[in-house]
């Protein structure tokens, strides 16, 4: 069956239709066979079998015979290869010989033309594609090359030879070629003779390997400072199909800034990759740092350190683990008493909201992405590190950990203290209020504590009740497959149906951009919704209005000139009905890759008046736990209803811009991977 889908897509590179490569492989599997024979098997009429019979052997891959009735046979497969190979290699011929005629005629058209640098996104899809642009991108580096990949990443870009193209490149010697890859056991053969084969390309070459067991996500590559290829695929499977990988490249400047910012920072709180290399090795990290295999010890060494704190306990853990300190929670309360600093970071999510919440009643507690080394710092003295990474759905505990590593090397341990400060400066504290709460405008529980600061701030300005229905995973995608676009043309007395894909993050106030909280909602919408394809975007700004704060929709874009006047109706009588504004579809890119979903633009966004638009940015969307349904209902302050059916996940959240890489909880990210609205627009 393989074989069969191989031969059949060569066939149709080759230049066959769907059809004609059917009769062709028919043909080749049961001999020399007349049109009603070929008609029967392929379920084909038989005036269509003659017809493509005749497009066949004007192609020179089917003859007739000359007894009657006519049969056809197929010509050998391997002549028909042999043919389309040497022809291929006559049009290669024939182009290189009129390449320079052709580029001196190109510069004469081109030449009173000035050249405009536009900033925008371009989808790039496949892995052959992929790699035919980075192969470009490293032909034209002249200064520098900055890549974060996965080791596999790399594995498979030397197999391809893409690296061979640097000892071409004749500014080579100039060239500053930095990776920054994640090196776990698994890929430490595949480095090893990565490193081994590179010295003979000629390349300053440096590669290293970030601490603190850090995410390589987002996967990049940045040339020179003028462009930058974003992997939007997850990277924890790149040996899945061809087709699966996607990558989004762009020039504009403020994002390519960007992205080189997020690789310098990394770069400078990364471990040169041989000495990790070394430490896989000998097993010992450094001389100084104790290995303690036995997780009985282990154990009782960590609990005596932690019970003696006296001024700081820092820790970064995992999702479960967050839930094994709250297991804890005597021990910690009595260590705050005492005057203990206790600084707790952990990937928030639905599942363990309700315990970092209770946690931060005496504790702080923060967000902070997944997959960080497993690390607990006491009193700036002493260093424990789990160096075996646990799923983070699991409780982490220091008897399910099989090694840990101790040190109380000041310099070693001062060194991983400061860069936790630095992440600890950047991430977020936990909120009762989630995107789902946003999304659905569903009321929660809050405590006593909080209820004045934040009752208020629950419902979004767009919402005004909510309706909790029974329903199905399979109800939302049957409701859309099942749809057929609607003409709008005339009165609207219909509702506006958009079937689409959604993301909403809700971006916490953050001292390096001057916002209050703030909303994003970007939607990917089919084209089988009422009003066509289109990538939209909206951001809603927590507001003191009249009614108390709300989540106000400010700004909207989107790339569909038919949805316009429908935006500006549905935005009515607020700020964003008058902010509507209508972009390129090269300067706004939202994709869905698996359970990940990307949105960026390259254009700044005005917001309110005397406030600074918000720059070209990137979102970034990471679904995780389990999909829920829901269906409800909502209106606006103007009266319009308007209903969903939604299939979704929580999400992880991660927005760069030129001044922040923030990382948010999966509970201020909502993923609805099937959405189905209607819109009462008024």
């Amino acid at each position: 069956m393989i074989e069969c889908k191989k031969i059949r897509q060569t066939l149709k590179d080759f230049g066959l239709s769907q059809k004609e490569a059917e009769i062709y492989i028919t043909l080749a599997k049961h001999g020399a066979l007349t049109g009603g024979e070929i008609s029967k098997l392929t379920k084909t009429h038989r005036p269509t079998v003659y017809r493509f019979l005749k497009i066949l052997q004007k192609k020179g891959v089917v003859e007739s015979t000359l007894e009657s009735p006519t049969r056809y046979v197929p010509i050998n497969f391997e002549t028909i290869l042999e043919s389309n190979i040497q022809t291929k290699k006559e049009e290669v011929a024939k182009i290189e010989k009129a390449k320079n005629d052709l580029l001196n005629d190109w510069k004469s058209i081109r030449k009173n033309v000035v050249e405009l640098h536009l900033n925008k996104f371009v989808v790039i899809e496949g892995r052959r594609r992929i790699y035919q642009k980075i192969q470009k991108i490293i032909e034209k580096t002249k200064e520098g090359l900055s890549i974060i990949l996965n080791a596999s990443d790399l594995s498979h870009i030397d197999q391809f030879n893409l690296f061979e193209k640097l000892e071409k490149n004749p500014n080579k010697p100039k060239i500053r070629f930095r990776i920054i890859t994640r090196l776990a056991q698994q890929d430490f053969g595949l480095m090893k003779a990565l490193l081994k084969r590179t010295p003979s390309l000629g390349v300053n070459l440096k590669v290293r390997n970030p601490d603190l067991g850090l995410s390589t996500f987002p996967r990049i590559m940045v040339r020179d400072n003028k462009e930058v290829l974003l992997f939007i695929s997850s990277g924890r499977n790149f040996n899945s199909a061809e087709k699966d990988e996607v990558c989004l490249w762009t020039n504009c400047q403020t994002l390519v800034q960007t992205f080189n910012s997020v690789f310098v920072e990394l770069w400078e709180s990364s471990t040169d990759i041989k000495q990790k290399m070394m430490e896989i090795e000998t097993g010992k990290p450094s001389p100084m740092i104790r290995l303690i295999s036995d997780a009985k010890e282990a154990s009782k060494e960590y609990d005596e350190k932690i019970s003696n704190a006296e001024t700081e306990l820092l820790v970064v853990t995992s999702s479960g683990g967050l839930l094994a300190c709250w297991k804890q929670v005597t021990l910690l309360k009595q260590l705050v008493e005492k005057g203990v600093s206790v600084e707790i970071m952990a990937p928030i999510s639905k599942e363990n909201l309700k315990e970092a919440l209770r946690l931060s009643e005496f504790c702080q507690v923060r967000h902070v992405p997944r997959d960080y080394m497993k690390t607990t710092i006491i009193d700036g003295k002493h260093l424990f590190q789990f160096r075996i990474p646990e799923s983070y759905e699991q409780e982490q505990t220091v008897e399910g950990v099989q090694k840990t590593f101790y040190t109380n090397d000041f310099e070693y341990v001062e060194k991983t203290r400061n860069m936790l400060l630095d992440i600890w400066k950047n991430s977020t504290t936990p909120s009762e209020i989630t995107a789902e709460n946003f999304v659905t405008a569903s009321y929660i529980e809050v405590s006593e504590k909080r209820k004045n600061i934040y009752f208020e701030k629950l419902r979004a300005y767009i919402s005004d009740e909510t309706d909790k229905n029974e329903i199905t995973e399979q109800d939302v995608i049957n409701k859309i497959s099942s749809y057929k676009r609607s003409s709008r043309k005339g009165k609207m007395d219909k509702p506006v149906v958009a079937c689409s894909s959604q993301g909403a993050a809700i971006i916490r106030s953050h001292e390096n951009f001057n916002l209050p909280d703030t909303v994003i909602v970007a939607g990917k919408i089919d084209e089988k919704s009422d009003f066509g394809a289109e990538d939209a975007l909206g951001v809603f700004l927590l507001l003191n209005t009249p009614k108390g704060y709300r989540y106000v929709p400010v700004a909207a874009i989107g790339d569909n000139p038919r949805a316009s006047d429908n935006w500006k109706r549905g935005l009515l009588g607020s700020p964003a009905e008058k902010n509507y504004h209508l972009v390129k579809k090269e300067e706004l890119q939202i994709q869905l890759h698996g359970n990940t979903f990307f949105v960026g633009w390259t254009i700044p966004i005005p917001l309110l008046p005397n406030q600074n638009p918000l720059p070209p940015s990137v979102l970034i969307f990471e679904a995780t736990g389990k999909l829920r349904t829901r269906a409800f209902s909502c209106r606006s302050p103007t009266g319009a209803l308007s209903k969903y059916q939604l299939n979704f996940f929580d999400a992880f959240v991660t927005f760069i811009h030129q001044k922040v890489k923030y990382q948010g909880p999966a509970t201020d990210g909502l993923f609805a991977r099937e959405l189905y609205s209607e819109w009462y627009v008024v």
